[in-house]
């Protein structure tokens, strides 16, 4: 792991960026975007969506089997089959990584999941342990943890943790918080969550 203070580029273009209006990549852009950022120096690139489509899966192969010395994520939702499709995509990477994640706000839990509190807690578990089994890096997003009560975001970062990730991502989901909110969240959570200095 680098330095505490090393500023680490997590680049999601060829994943999030590409869901922008009339911002598709062919196959053959996504190997050539993937190829620059390495040689940029970029950390993390973000490859894709392996269980979204062949596509997808393809192209995030073969970024992963090009690769060097950047870290390559794929994305994956917290089931199992599509954690096992993320970790075939990205296992021939120097350095592979699978990014999990399940909503946690009320509002997501109730209308997008179905799904009750205790039951997204154990899907963190079972997931993020899943993945963790695949790939030594695994990184666990909270989607729309700026609208999610602290308290559960803090035992759902904790089941995270314990379970075996190593990086944490909480992301605004839906732009809902301000920039010095946003800030005061991460400082509570670095101070309140056991163990957050253990993960980025």
């Amino acid at each position: 792991m680098s330095k505490p203070e090393h500023i680490r580029i997590f680049d999601t273009t060829l994943r999030d960026g590409e869901q922008s209006p009339g911002a598709s990549m062919t196959h053959g852009e996504k190997i050539e975007l993937a190829a620059l950022m390495e040689d940029m120096g970029v950390d993390v690139i973000e490859a894709g969506f392996p269980a979204a489509s062949e596509g997808d899966f393809a192209a995030v192969s073969e970024i992963a089997r090009r690769s060097k010395e950047a870290i390559i994520c794929g994305l994956s939702r917290s089931t199992p089959n599509d954690i096992e499709r993320c970790a075939a995509a990205v296992r021939n990477a120097a350095r592979p990584r699978i990014h999990t994640f399940i909503s946690t706000s009320p509002v997501h839990m109730k209308h997008k999941l179905q799904m009750g509190p205790n039951a997204v807690l154990e899907a963190v578990g079972r997931s993020v342990a899943q993945a963790r089994n695949l790939v030594d890096d695994v990184e666990w997003s909270a989607e729309d943890a700026t609208r999610t009560e602290f308290d559960f975001l803090c035992k759902c970062i904790d089941v995270a943790i314990q379970s075996g990730a190593t990086t944490i991502n909480i992301p605004d989901t839906v732009g809902y918080s301000h920039p010095d909110e946003y800030g005061r969240l991460f400082r509570r959570l670095i101070e309140t969550v056991a163990n957050s200095d253990k993960v980025i």
